[in-house]
């Protein structure tokens, strides 16, 4: 093992881990936007979760109809800058293009997905709080819509995606055939790349522009939102990390999935706690 002279020479993420804390409760500063602009940053979050057409321009003009007060559309560009979404259609986008060195074929076109841990795919998206913002990362199993690991951050780099790629890792004690990502920096960068082909992962990576190809975690973002963020919007890291626990909890172990079956939950699905004939499910609804 090598000697340590001093904390200065681990890194923040090994400095995290030995204190048993979570890395984006060292990360995380309080948001240095105005009242009105956390207001607005919300109101654009919330309104691409329904209508992700709408670009700056629109969301501009339909904020400034509603609230009678003229919003610049340069605000509003700026302010889904920091949010790290890009008016690309259909889909609203929390990680850029990244480096074309490191781009893949999408591979899950016409391939049966037939059990768990066959592919999983992640996604990143923008959580508002109240007074401030975070991002989050999920990992979610293909198959059985699981939820195997996640992870919060109030910066957009590549660490955090890590974090729960070996999250997933360490808690499933599996690794999965196939990993789908869109082509995004985080995920296009050698870090990533570098730990899947680690793990003996194949990469897949959606077709430039096509949300579609990663919808499944796309549809959990609005389920989550929806159900829980916007409805709380929690004061401080702690209160969301234990809200969102509790929620991804409810989804995995209680909330049938309308994909699977009416009375079938992802955790049901992922641990073969029951016997069910998929073909039999999807004939049926």
């Amino acid at each position: 093992m090598k000697h340590v002279d001093s904390y200065e020479e681990l890194s923040l993420s090994r400095q995290c881990q030995l204190l048993a804390l979570n890395r984006s409760s060292i990360y995380y500063k309080p948001a240095g936007e105005s009242e009105l602009n956390l207001k607005i940053m919300f109101e654009i979050d919330q309104r691409l979760m329904d209508t992700p057409e709408y670009g700056s321009r629109t969301i501009a003009d339909v904020l400034s109809m509603e609230w009678k007060v003229d919003i610049n559309r340069k605000r509003i560009q700026r302010l889904m800058r920091i949010m790290g979404i890009e008016a690309v259609y259909p889909k609203k986008r929390t990680t850029f293009p990244g480096n074309a060195s490191y781009i893949y074929p999408y591979l899950l076109r016409k391939l049966e997905i037939n059990r768990p841990n066959q592919v999983w795919c992640t996604d990143i998206t923008y959580l508002p709080m109240r007074g401030g913002y975070i991002y989050m990362v999920a990992i979610m199993d293909w198959y059985s819509r699981r939820i195997l690991a996640w992870e919060i951050s109030n910066t957009l780099d590549v660490e955090f995606c890590i974090d729960a790629l070996n999250k997933a890792v360490k808690l499933t004690g599996k690794v999965p055939d196939i990993f789908n990502t869109d082509q995004g920096s985080q995920f296009t960068s050698e870090k990533w790349i570098t730990r899947l082909k680690e793990l003996k992962i194949d990469i897949s990576m959606d077709g430039k522009g096509r949300w579609v190809d990663n919808v499944l975690i796309e549809r959990f973002w609005r389920t989550l939102k929806h159900c829980d963020i916007y409805l709380k919007l929690y004061d401080s890291i702690p209160e969301l990390e234990k809200g969102v626990y509790n929620f991804i909890e409810r989804y995995n172990r209680f909330r049938p999935h309308t994909a699977l079956g009416k009375r079938v939950t992802p955790d049901m699905v992922y641990f073969k706690k029951k016997i069910i004939d998929m073909e039999k499910i999807k004939r049926t609804g």
